[in-house]
């Protein structure tokens, strides 16, 4: 796993052979980060949640564009505890983990972000109500973000809230926002 830009650019870490996860490339993680440069200004100011964390990827690419505060939910132990490794070795004071199922994080969030992200299993038969439960719990502040990463056999093009699909090989990123008010000014 090797950090793309920022302060920890460069850095790379083993993941263990042992995993269960399945990382997002670095390719298309580089091309993600692009994207959201257009979206997000990344600085002390954005708070961040970084779902299904796995190897914990995202958050410490988060991290090292300077978000201020970033919170990993992931509920597998042995990525739990390599994701604990990892920011002990950068000593990360602005991250934030959580051991624990997402369904039951996001119903009992009392936090808004700028920006949230979710890896979760390609296979995982909840994956298609994730975006709702986002803006169904309003997790998300005014004008933040939130991006899914899912298979190509996954559309969410007719969702209220979707905004673009971006595609790297088989890496599918979905985007979504607060629906604007009628009278608003656009959020891009």
């Amino acid at each position: 796993m090797r950090v793309i830009s920022g302060i920890y650019k460069g850095r790379r870490f083993d993941i263990p052979s042992t995993f269960k996860a399945r990382p997002t490339t670095d390719f298309a993680k580089e091309n993600l980060f692009n994207v959201l440069t257009g979206y997000i200004d990344f600085d002390e100011n954005v708070t961040a949640l970084d779902l299904f964390a796995g190897t914990g990827s995202i958050s410490l690419e988060l991290l090292s564009r300077g978000c201020g505060r970033v919170i990993s939910v992931e509920r597998d132990m042995q990525h739990y505890v390599f994701i604990r490794k990892v920011m002990a070795e950068i000593k990360a004071d602005e991250w934030f983990p959580v051991k624990g199922d997402v369904f039951r994080y996001i119903g009992k969030c009392r936090e808004t972000f700028d920006f949230i992200f979710a890896d979760p299993p390609y296979a995982l038969k909840e994956l298609e109500s994730i975006p709702s439960k986002i803006f169904e719990y309003k997790l998300l502040k005014p004008n933040g973000l939130f991006v899914l990463e899912h298979g190509k056999d996954r559309t969410f093009d007719t969702d209220l809230h979707f905004v673009e699909h971006r595609s790297y090989g088989s890496v599918n990123f979905s985007f979504f926002r607060e629906v604007e008010q009628e009278g608003e000014q656009p959020i891009r």
